[in-house]
Parts: C-alpha cells; structure tokens; sequence
C-alpha cells in the first residue's frame, strides 16, 4: 500500500504516525509512575514489564507482519537495531537531565542488574553465527536459550526489589522535588490508570505499524539496502515510543524507571526474536540473519556496557550537558553504523 504512495505522502504519515507515538509514550511514562506509587511496585520492575513491553509494541508488529511476508531477517534487524538505538536514546536523556551525569543517579544496583542481563540474552543473538544452530521444536537452539534467559532475567529483576545489599557510597542524587502532577491525576482508581495504560498501548501499537510501515516504504524508495534499514532506519522508527517514555520519565525525575524502560525493552525485544523464529518456517532466523545481525547485537552489548561503566564509576562530569559516557557512546554508535553499512 505504501510503496504505491509518493514519497511526500509517507513524509507526511511518517511524521503523523511518530506524533501519535510520542504523545502515546509521553502519557504512558506518567501513568506507570502513578500505577507504582499505588501498588507499591517498584519502578524498576514496572519499567521492566509495562513500559518495556508496552514501548516494544512498535517492534512485535513489525516482527509479526514482516515474518509473515516472508522477510523474518528484516524483523531480526529491527529489533537488535533498536536495541543499540535505545541505548543511545539514554544520551539524549542525560542531555536533558543536564546538571549531572545521568549514570550517576541510581541509588541502587537494579539498573546495573537489568543492564547486566540485557547484555546475557543478547549475547545469545551473537552464538549463532559463530557455531551455527539446529531447529528444536520448531525454533532454533540458541532462540530457546535465550527465552530461557529473558525467562531467568524478570524472575531476578522481580525477586532484587526492595534488597539493600549495595549502596553508593558518594554521589547520591537529591531527593526528587516535590511532585507536580495534578490531585486529580494522583486520586485515580488503579483500574483507570490501567486502562489508561492499555489505551496508549494501543496507540503505539497502531501507530507504530503505520510507521514502519511507512519508513519501510521510503526506504525502497530511496534505495537503501533492507538490512541496513531494518538496523537503522526502521528501528530508530520504532524506537521512538522509548524516545518520549525515557523523556517524560527524565522531567519527572524518575531517572532509575529511564533506565529500567531502555534496558527492560532492549530484554523484552529478545522474545520478538523468538516469536519471529517460531512463525518462520525455514531455517533458524538467526541463521539466516547472519553476520549483519550479529554486529547489530555485538554494538548494543558494547553500548549497554559503556553505561554499566557510567553507572559502576558514578562521575559526575559532564560534557555537552551529557556525561563522558553518553558522548562515548554516541561516538561508538556512529562509529558501528558506518560498520553496519558497509556489511549491508
């Protein structure tokens, strides 16, 4: 449908559908802050679940609707895309927050811990090109493990909450002022913060289709390669719903829920891998994906790691408003993108 469009016209959808998805990921941050002051859960955990789950929305639809197509390698693509991209929307957050480095706000060791297994399940996207895989009901071996670790991964997020086994010794971050949201927004019954919740899932997931469907179309209309599009163009489309979460989660000084959405997403975008593997008929995915998807996921892991460096180390120094370890990062990712275009 798309590709039958001018090139103006998809501009034109292109840019309606991403600000659907910004307005939808915007409100969806301020709700799962309400929804945690009322159950009690942590943000950590909530970031983990809600937001990451909620902000891969953009991702599944096109992992679903592109296997189905015929064209599983381009959903591979997509989500370990995302995954280096989301790492580096933590750049323009820690731009945003500005009067610190932002790795060197947590006060306890739960987004270490989720940056941690995020690199785990990861890596099992790199196994494949390197031994190969064999199908096991259906999916691939190394697609199974690393259901199993995203599986082990909530099970220790959600058992770490409320443990005080590390504190930082230096560089606490003030307590957060005082909040500013309306008593009308604080006085809402839990069941209308999760319909709430579930309708601005719904627009992300609407609008995220039209979206890559859109970026899809005028990335063959401009001639770029599909792997290069589904690691790039296509998943900063998609990554977009993280964008305004991590955001909104910034203003309202929930820097610990920004940093349990980026690398709660970047776990959850793994069972979008495993799904794609199940639909498609042929060969393991990630087999087929081959070297290009095994770099894309090589780049999030070193990426997640700078900010794992960040977070261990606590320096408050900042350049450009961003911590050394934001301007590193976005380095590095610059740096992996004229890599990724040249395997393409």
């Amino acid at each position: 449908m798309f590709q039958d469009l001018s090139p103006w016209i998809n501009v034109t959808v292109f840019a309606g559908a991403a600000t659907v998805v910004w307005c939808a990921g915007t409100r969806l941050a301020r709700l799962v802050d309400c929804i945690a002051q009322k159950t009690g859960l942590g943000r950590g955990l909530l970031g983990i679940l809600l937001l990451g789950g909620i902000t891969s929305l953009p991702e599944l639809a096109v992992g679903v609707s592109a296997t189905l197509s015929g064209a599983p390698v381009l959903s591979v693509n997509d989500v370990l895309g995302s995954a280096a991209i989301n790492v580096v929307i933590l750049a323009l957050a820690d731009a945003v927050y500005g009067r610190r480095a932002l790795t060197s706000t947590p006060a306890t060791p739960e987004a270490m811990l989720q940056g941690t297994l995020s690199i785990m399940v990861l890596a099992f996207a790199v196994a494949p090109s390197l031994t190969g895989d064999v199908l096991v009901a259906g999916m691939g071996a190394w697609s199974w493990l690393m259901l199993a670790g995203y599986i082990a991964a909530v099970w220790i997020v959600s058992n770490s909450q409320g443990l005080q086994s590390w504190h930082p010794n230096r560089g606490q971050p003030p307590a957060p002022p005082t909040e500013t949201r309306s008593a009308e927004q604080d006085d809402r019954p839990l069941d209308r913060l999760v319909t709430g919740t579930v309708a601005a899932g719904a627009f992300i997931l609407a609008a995220g289709f039209v979206l890559a469907r859109a970026g899809e179309a005028l990335a063959e209309q401009t001639g770029l390669g599909t792997s290069f599009f589904g690691a790039v163009l296509l998943a900063l489309s998609t990554s977009l719903p993280e964008v305004s979460t991590v955001l909104a989660a910034v203003r309202l000084h929930r820097y610990e829920m920004a940093l349990a959405d980026i690398f709660g997403t970047n776990l959850f975008n793994v069972t979008i891998i495993v799904l794609v593997d199940a639909l498609h008929p042929g060969d393991p995915v990630l087999v087929e994906a081959g070297r290009f998807a095994a770099f894309a996921a090589l780049l999030a892991i070193v990426l997640t790691a700078v900010f794992l460096v960040g977070m261990i180390e606590r320096r408050d120094r900042t350049v450009l408003r961003m911590g050394v370890d934001s301007l590193s990062a976005l380095g590095g990712y610059a740096v992996g993108v004229v890599a990724l275009y040249q395997l393409r």
